[in-house]
C-alpha cells in the first residue's frame, strides 16, 4: 500500500495545487473530507469543515492582491494498519500578479482513503518566511 498511497497522494496534491492556481473551487471540494480541518500558519486560525475551507478559498480567490499557494510534498508515510497517511513538505505563497514570494513554510497533512480516493482530513501550517 505504501508506494501506491505515495503516488496517489502526490497526484491528489498536484490536483489541489492546480485548483488553487486556477481558482477552481469545484476541483478543491472533492479533495477535502467533509470534516476536514486546517490550522493556518501564522495566526493558527482554525477552518473546520469542507464548507468553511471552500468559503475561505472563495474569499482568497476574489482578493484584489491574490496569492497563489503551492504545497510541495517531501515525504508521505502510509500507515500499515489503517487507511491513513501523513504528508509533510514545504508550502509557498506567491503574488498572482508578478510571482514574487509572499510567505512560505512547512506543513503536514493527514489523508484518509475513502472508497477509491484519498481525501485530506487535517492540515497544519507553519509560517517561516
Amino acid at each position: 500500500m505504501s508506494s501506491s498511497a505515495d503516488l496517489a497522494i502526490r497526484l491528489r496534491r498536484a490536483a489541489f495545487n492546480r485548483a488553487l492556481a486556477e481558482a477552481d473551487l469545484a476541483a478543491i471540494g472533492p479533495l477535502l473530507a467533509p470534516n476536514a480541518i486546517l490550522v493556518t500558519g501564522t495566526d493558527s486560525a482554525l477552518l473546520s469543515g469542507r464548507k468553511a475551507q471552500l468559503a475561505a478559498w472563495k474569499r482568497e480567490f476574489a482578493a484584489a492582491e491574490r496569492v497563489v499557494y503551492t504545497r510541495t510534498p517531501s515525504a508521505i508515510t502510509a500507515s500499515p494498519v489503517e487507511p491513513i497517511a501523513l504528508e509533510q513538505g514545504e508550502w509557498q505563497g506567491v503574488a498572482a500578479s508578478g510571482g514574487q514570494p509572499i510567505a512560505s513554510g512547512l506543513y503536514s497533512a493527514k489523508w484518509r482513503l475513502s472508497g477509491a480516493d484519498w481525501a485530506i482530513e487535517a492540515e497544519i501550517y507553519l509560517t517561516l518566511a
